[in-house]
C-alpha cells in the first residue's frame, strides 16, 4: 500500500528540472522504442513479401524440373547426391526441395555452395511433413538447416512437392537494422538529454529569477523597525500571458501589499512610540508633584500636636507616596524603552565589566539577602565599549529578576568570561525555572511569571523587555535556557559593539 504512494513521494520531492528532463527523455525513448518496434515490423514483412515471390518463382522451376528429369534417371530414384530436381539453373543457394509421397519424404535436398546435398536429418524431414498443402507460404524451424519459408505444391492425393528458402537472409537485414536502429537512438538520446537540458535551463531561467527575488525577500528583516521593501521581480518576467510571467507578477502583488502593510506598521509603530514617549516624559511632572506633596503632608503629619493627622490619612499619605515611586519607576522603563525604539544613540565609552558585575550583585545581595550570591570572574578586568548605566542597569534587572522569581535560599550566581571579540555574561539559579509556557515570551513585555508576586514586589514587567533592547542596541545577543532546576540567561556583548559572536 505504502510502496506507491512512498515513489511518487520521492518522485514529488525532485526539482522540476529533473523531472521535466526525466520526462523528455523518457518520452524520447519510447518514441524510439515505438519507432524502432514498427520499423522492424514492417520491413520483416516486406522482406518476407520479396521472398513469397521469389519462393514462387523458386517452386515453379523446381516442379518443371521434377517433371523433366535428366536421361536415365527415375523419379523415384535418388541421386546420392541429392534430389535431381534442385540442379535447374538459377535456383539460390539455400533453395530446400522434397518429394513428398505416402508420407514419406524421398528425396529432400538442399542446395550449398557446393552443390546440391541430400538432407539426412530426421528431424528435419518430421518438420518437412508439417507444412500444409495450402497454397500458402509457411514458417518452421527445420531442423539444424534453420528458419524457411515453404511452399507446398499437391502434385496428385499422395504426391507433394516442398520448395523453401531460407530465412537467414532476412533475419540477418533485421539484426542489422537493430543494431543500426540502437546505435543511432544511443546517439539521439545523449543528444536529446542535452538539448534538453539546454532547454529546460533556459526555459526555467525565469522562474530561478522569480525564486531569487522571493528568496532576496524572505532574508529581509520584516519584524520590527522601517523596511525598505523594494525587491521586485524583474518588468521581463512578469508577462501574464506566460506561467512564469503570471507567478512574478502575482509576486510583485504580494510584495507591494506586504510593503503597504510594513509601512502602516511602521507609522503605528512610529506613532505609539511617540505616544508612549511624551505620554512618559509628560507624566514625569505631575507624578514629581504628587511624590512631592505626599512627602510634604508626611512631614508636616509629624512636625507638632497641631500637625497631628488621623492614622489612618497617614497611612493613604504613605501609601500614595509608595505608589507614586513605582508609577515614576514605570513611567522612566517605558520612556526608557521608546527612546531605545526609536534609535536613540547610547553613550560608547570604554565599560569596566568586571566593576559593574562586582556592584551590581553587591546591590542585589543587599536588596535580596535571603538568597545565596555568587560570583565568577576572570583573572582579568573585562572592559566593552557602550553605555555604563544601561549595561548596569541590564544587570541589575537580571539579578532581580532571579531575586523576585525564585524562593529564598537559591543559589543566584553571576558569570563573566572574556570572548576573542567581546565578553559573555551568565546569570545562573537553581530555582523552579520558568514555565514552558512563559519561556518563548519571558523577554516581553509586561510579561510575568506569577502576577501576584511580580506586582507584590514592585516589578512592572519590563525588565526583560529593556534588558533585551539595551543588548541589542550594542549589537549584542541575549538568550535563556530554562528547566525545572535550574535558569540561564546568557548575554554576548561584542567589544566594539558591532561585532556577533561566532559558532
Amino acid at each position: 500500500m505504502n510502496g506507491p504512494a512512498s515513489w511518487r513521494g520521492r518522485v514529488a520531492a525532485l526539482p522540476l528540472r529533473t523531472r521535466l528532463l526525466v520526462a523528455m527523455i523518457a518520452l524520447f525513448s519510447v518514441m524510439s522504442l515505438v519507432v524502432g518496434a514498427i520499423s522492424l515490423v514492417l520491413l520483416r514483412d516486406h522482406l518476407i513479401d520479396q521472398l513469397d515471390l521469389q519462393l514462387q518463382g523458386v517452386g515453379n522451376r523446381v516442379v518443371q524440373a521434377y517433371s523433366h528429369p535428366p536421361d536415365g534417371e527415375h523419379h523415384s530414384v535418388p541421386d546420392g547426391n541429392g534430389p535431381y530436381f534442385l540442379r535447374a539453373s538459377g535456383l539460390p543457394v539455400g533453395t530446400l526441395g522434397a518429394r513428398i509421397k505416402d508420407d514419406e519424404v524421398r528425396p529432400a535436398g538442399v542446395i550449398d555452395e557446393d552443390g546440391v546435398s541430400r538432407v539426412t536429418d530426421e528431424e528435419a524431414n518430421r518438420d518437412l511433413l508439417d507444412v500444409p498443402s495450402d497454397g500458402d507460404q509457411h514458417t518452421r524451424q527445420v531442423g539444424d538447416l534453420g528458419e524457411y519459408r515453404l511452399y507446398a505444391v499437391q502434385r496428385s492425393s499422395d504426391r507433394t512437392m516442398i520448395v523453401g528458402l531460407p530465412l537467414e537472409s532476412v533475419n540477418t537485414t533485421l539484426a542489422n537494422l537493430a543494431r543500426i536502429e540502437i546505435t543511432v537512438a544511443a546517439v539521439g538520446l545523449v543528444v536529446a538529454g542535452l538539448a534538453s537540458t539546454l532547454i529546460v535551463r533556459r526555459a526555467l531561467r525565469p522562474l530561478r529569477r522569480v525564486a531569487a527575488t522571493a528568496g532576496r525577500v524572505a532574508e529581509l528583516r520584516l519584524d520590527r523597525g522601517e523596511v525598505a521593501l523594494a525587491e521586485r521581480v524583474a518588468p521581463a518576467d512578469t508577462d501574464p500571458r506566460t506561467e512564469v510571467g503570471q507567478v512574478g507578477n502575482a509576486l510583485n502583488r504580494m510584495l507591494e501589499h506586504v510593503e503597504a502593510a510594513l509601512e502602516a506598521r511602521h507609522a503605528s509603530e512610529t506613532q505609539l512610540r511617540q505616544f508612549l514617549a511624551d505620554a512618559s516624559h509628560e507624566l514625569r511632572t505631575p507624578l514629581a508633584a504628587i511624590r512631592g506633596y505626599a512627602e510634604l503632608t508626611t512631614r508636616r503629619a509629624g512636625g507638632g500636636p497641631g500637625d497631628d493627622v488621623p492614622e489612618d490619612v497617614a497611612h493613604a499619605l504613605r501609601r500614595v507616596s509608595s505608589q507614586a515611586e513605582r508609577m515614576t519607576s514605570l513611567v522612566e522603563d517605558m520612556l526608557l524603552l521608546a527612546r531605545l525604539d526609536a534609535g536613540r544613540p547610547l553613550a560608547r565609552e570604554p565599560v569596566d565589566l568586571s566593576q559593574l558585575v562586582v556592584d551590581a550583585v553587591s546591590d542585589a545581595h543587599a536588596a535580596g539577602p535571603d538568597h545565596r550570591w555568587r560570583l565568577a570572574l576572570p583573572d582579568e578586568a573585562v572592559t566593552v565599549t557602550g553605555d555604563a548605566p544601561r549595561l548596569s542597569q541590564v544587570l541589575a534587572n537580571l539579578l532581580a529578576n532571579a531575586r523576585v522569581h525564585t524562593p529564598p535560599g537559591t543559589t543566584v550566581r553571576a558569570e563573566l568570561a572574556a570572548a576573542p571579540s567581546g565578553a559573555w555574561l551568565r546569570v545562573i539559579d537553581d530555582g523552579p525555572g520558568i514555565p514552558p509556557g512563559l519561556l518563548p515570551h519571558v523577554f516581553g513585555r509586561f510579561a510575568r511569571g506569577d502576577s501576584s508576586r511580580s506586582r507584590a514586589a514592585g516589578s512592572t514587567g519590563l525588565g526583560l523587555a529593556i534588558a533585551q533592547a539595551v543588548v541589542i542596541a550594542h549589537a549584542g545577543q541575549i538568550g535563556v535556557r530554562s528547566a525545572p532546576g535550574g535558569t540561564e540567561f546568557t548575554v554576548y556583548l561584542p567589544t566594539n559593539g558591532h561585532h556577533h559572536p561566532g559558532s
